[in-house]
């Protein structure tokens, strides 16, 4: 590892009862995600999903506030993952690279989205679901206001006042969210999703575009009569 490169993310020690609770909502998440896949959102009951993780409903409702919560609760806890490498990376790196390299190592982590089953299938309902479209949206735009207040702290800049953070986050997160789609859809199946997300980003960069653009051609210049 570089001297440069920020020390990997380390999870904080839990004790008994936080793990016990982390373990809940992780059953109550795989429930909701395997009932949906299942049935379709519309045929599954938080009670369902409270039966199937062999939890009450009050246990439930302890942990998310519906049932699209808890199908998407993979999205929260990626996003908190891809912020916290945000905050971790050097202050010397400019913004949209540091959002990218913070994507980068959050692709390399054992929990991600690619090498988690259903999770393809999952990102791919999103376009038959408009109730888990919209709940994955306001989980999208909560993750990107923070990504917004961690590149303004990198700035020293007043969020408010200075576009630079909104527009950094809205285009390095918009090629994640357009990347991971493609992805669920299927185009480029055989694409891996890290190197789906690098040609993306590349792409926004314009270094991809550019390298395999062809030179531009001259026009002929149109002679024209003297009047």
């Amino acid at each position: 590892m570089k001297a440069s490169d920020p020390a990997p993310l380390t999870e904080p020690a839990e004790d008994r009862r936080q793990r016990k609770a982390r373990q809940t909502r992780e059953a109550l998440a795989a429930a909701a995600v395997g009932l949906v896949l299942e049935r379709g959102l519309g045929a599954v009951t938080v009670e369902a999903i409270a039966d199937r993780a062999d939890v009450t409903r009050r246990t439930f409702s302890r942990h998310f506030g519906g049932k699209e919560d808890a199908a998407l609760d993979f999205t929260r806890t990626d996003a908190d993952r891809i912020n916290a490498a945000l905050r971790a990376r050097p202050a010397s790196e400019p913004p949209m690279l540091a959002y990218r390299r913070a994507v980068e190592q959050w692709l390399a982590e054992p929990s991600a989205p690619h090498l988690r089953p259903h999770m393809r299938a999952l990102l791919a309902a999103l376009d038959t679901e408009p109730a888990l479209f919209a709940a994955y949206e306001r989980l999208r735009v909560d993750a990107q206001d923070e990504s917004v207040r961690i590149i303004a702290d990198r700035l020293g800049t007043d969020r408010d006042r200075d576009l630079r953070p909104a527009v950094v986050v809205g285009a390095a997160a918009g090629v994640l969210t357009a990347a991971l789609r493609q992805w669920a859809r299927g185009d480029g199946h055989d694409t891996d999703l890290a190197d789906l997300v690098g040609q993306a980003y590349d792409a926004l960069t314009g270094e991809a575009v550019l390298a395999s653009a062809p030179p531009p051609t001259s026009q002929p210049e149109i002679e024209t009569s003297p009047s």
